[in-house]
């Protein structure tokens, strides 16, 4: 079976489970997809879908070599690509329909996304250094500090924490259970937050 799904991130909210628990979930608008591509060990060394997220508008801005692919598989061209684990004894086909249905309740899965960008940020927020004395005539209050050493070895070591771009990166969340799958309109309810702003998008892929 394909063990994976795109799909955009509503919100949050919570839920009572059956002892009347508040649950805080987020809600996914999962799928639904079609299959573009299907990729094999024996072709491609291994095995995967290619899924499209269909979405209530179509992409009509895509160029010649991305509608070529799509023309491939015989299918409308979809803003979102991404490949999915696929069992090897599976029979996914180009065209094919990838639901919500796919999950159960309290199954654990993976979730990657793209954090929320904060912007360019300096040290105290970006890496949550101290900073210096707030008190008069201290000259030093937000800065980073020393960052190298000047005569051995002259350089600034890789990996030094300095002010930069926060956020917009790709995490994984592992482990989240599926709290609820409402299969009439697609959504999923995944216990506790995942990466990513509203209506960003995400993929969920089965353990």
């Amino acid at each position: 079976m394909v063990r994976g799904i795109l799909g955009k991130k509503v919100g949050m909210t919570q839920i009572f489970d059956d002892e009347g628990r508040a649950v805080p979930v987020t809600v996914v608008e999962a799928g639904p997809c079609i299959v573009v591509q299907r990729k094999s060990t024996k072709s491609d060394g291994y095995d995967a879908v290619q899924l499209g997220l269909v979405e209530a508008s179509p992409r009509r801005d895509a160029p010649k070599p991305i509608q070529g692919h799509f023309a491939v598989a015989g299918v409308p061209p979809t803003r979102l690509l991404a490949e999915v684990p696929v069992d090897a004894d599976d029979e996914a086909k180009p065209g094919d329909a990838v639901l919500a249905d796919i999950f159960d309740a309290d199954e654990q899965v993976h979730v990657i996304g793209r954090s929320k960008g904060r912007g360019f940020q300096g040290v105290i927020k970006r890496h949550g250094f101290h900073g210096g004395k707030a008190t008069h005539g201290s000259m030093f209050h937000r800065a980073p500090g020393s960052i190298g050493r000047s005569a051995w070895p002259s350089r600034v070591f890789p990996g030094q924490k300095m002010p930069g771009q926060t956020g917009n990166k790709r995490r994984t969340v592992k482990n989240v259970t599926v709290v609820k799958v409402d299969t009439d309109r697609n959504l999923l309810f995944l216990k506790g937050g995942v990466p990513g702003a509203r209506n960003s998008y995400i993929r969920i892929v089965k353990i």
